[in-house]
């Protein structure tokens, strides 16, 4: 099996990258909103339990089906320790099953992502952006309170991709990431 790990900032194109490397591998897409989403919607705020006790199950019994993978999208905040560890529970998870990791990571300005955060496929599936005032500003204030890019050679991993996709295609960038682990 394999696990892509698809991280960046807010709106840098995770999901859509995900939804076209889904295509082109028939990796499984799991992207962070769809436990974000249900879990707004039941509780009326952003249960942070909730979320990771959801996605927990999903990752269990994931790792136990012979599908060929999955690719999960997430917000890793690098200056946070308790993202790192999270990242590593995942691996937890599934390294039981022979599971091959894989890190990517997608990089573009603020100014991209706050049109990307605007685009359609985004609004569709992901509801509670649909605010756009308050999406551009929760966008602003995480990048402000985190730090959501690594540092060049922070990221300790072997199969690790570092995409600046401003300017690329989300099939370009599906692509890349294709060909440059095989998948």
């Amino acid at each position: 099996m394999k696990l892509v790990f698809l991280f960046g900032s807010a709106a840098v194109g995770k999901m859509t990258v995900g939804q076209e490397l889904m295509k082109l591998t028939g990796l499984r897409l799991f992207h962070n909103h769809m436990t974000i989403e249900p879990v707004l919607e039941i509780f009326g705020n952003f249960n942070v339990k909730a979320i990771e006790r959801c996605r927990e199950a999903i990752f269990e019994e994931f790792a136990k089906t012979d599908s060929y993978g999955m690719i999960f999208t997430y917000m890793w905040a690098f200056d946070q320790q308790s993202d790192w560890d999270y990242v590593e529970h995942i691996k937890s998870i599934f390294a039981p099953y022979g599971t091959e990791f894989y890190y990517v990571e997608l990089v573009a300005p603020q100014a991209v992502r706050l049109e990307r955060n605007q685009t359609e496929n985004r609004l569709r599936n992901k509801p509670s952006k649909r605010n756009i005032e308050w999406s551009g500003q929760r966008l602003r204030e995480d990048e402000a309170r985190y730090r959501l890019e690594s540092y060049e050679g922070e990221i300790p991993f072997p199969n690790y991709l570092r995409i600046d996709n401003s300017h690329i295609p989300p099939e370009d960038a599906a692509r890349m990431i294709q060909e440059r682990f095989s998948l």
